[in-house]
């Protein structure tokens, strides 16, 4: 997607998404971090975000997947936890089942915030809170794994989510251009490789209204690091078929989590 700084432009091109995806017969929709809204003025922002029961494109994945029959994966949104206006808001993701109901959410952990060599400084922190629970579930025969973008950069997250029986681990994403150039890929096949699991990295691509640019690159990463699907910088719906059976056959031949062992972290030098 290239989300834009109005949630019901953003809510429409998500219901078109998901009419494509079940059309041409996929059983889950994968959608980029910040599907709802992307817009780095926080004072113009905070108008458009809403808690979960008043928000408009989370209403529109759950009526569009209960329509559909289609399980729907919200990279994230973001929320209000209450109605205080100067509250910290959450970026959450949420996991639809066919139905239209909820049966998922995660509170993104690990906060964005850096000073890049371009000149750009971000700090998540600023207006969001981080959360501080790791989140599977169960989709048909699948179990998912929930993280957002930075948490990427952070391997003891997916170590968590896989000794919980991930077998697909979700990525959504808004990366920069510099830092997706240098480290995209190689961190989702990184985090695929190490667990011997599918990743499924959906991203927010190209020049947005609010004038950011975004690095693209949608990808379905399998157990042994190869690139399934790589979508490039065009927004669309791309599509990708996966077996689960080659989860079982990848770790017979590295059996990187049975071999998993606890241990006494090293005293920091004084």
């Amino acid at each position: 997607m290239c989300s834009s700084i109005d949630p019901a432009a953003n809510a429409l091109s998500l219901r078109n998404h998901i009419n494509e995806a079940a059309g041409q017969g996929a059983e889950i929709l994968f959608t980029p971090e910040m599907t709802g809204l992307v817009d780095r003025d926080r004072g113009r922002a905070k108008s458009n975000i809403r808690q979960e029961q008043d928000d408009l494109v989370l209403q529109e994945a759950r009526d569009s997947a209960a329509r559909k029959k289609i399980w729907v994966a919200i990279g994230s949104l973001a929320i209000r936890l209450d109605a205080d206006d100067e509250a910290k808001w959450v970026n959450r993701s949420f996991l639809i089942d066919p139905a239209g109901q909820i049966s998922a959410r995660y509170d993104k952990i690990h906060l964005f915030d850096v000073d890049l060599d371009t000149g750009e400084t971000w700090r998540e922190s600023a207006a969001y809170q981080g959360g501080s629970e790791a989140i599977v579930a169960p989709v048909g025969n699948a179990t998912i794994g929930l993280s957002i973008c930075y948490d990427l950069r952070f391997p003891t997250l997916y170590a968590a989510l896989t000794d919980a029986g991930a077998d697909i681990l979700s990525i959504p994403a808004a990366f920069t251009v510099p830092t997706g150039k240098a480290h995209w890929e190689i961190l989702l096949r990184a985090r695929a490789i190490e667990a011997g699991v599918f990743v499924v990295a959906a991203a927010q691509s190209g020049l947005h209204q609010d004038g950011r640019a975004t690095y693209g690159h949608s990808m379905v990463i399998s157990p042994w690091g190869h690139a399934l699907l790589d979508m490039g910088s065009n927004p669309g719906v791309g599509f990708c078929d996966i077996d689960l059976a080659d989860i079982g056959e990848i770790r017979n031949r590295i059996p990187a989590i049975s071999n998993r062992r606890s241990f006494t972290s090293p005293k920091a030098s004084s």
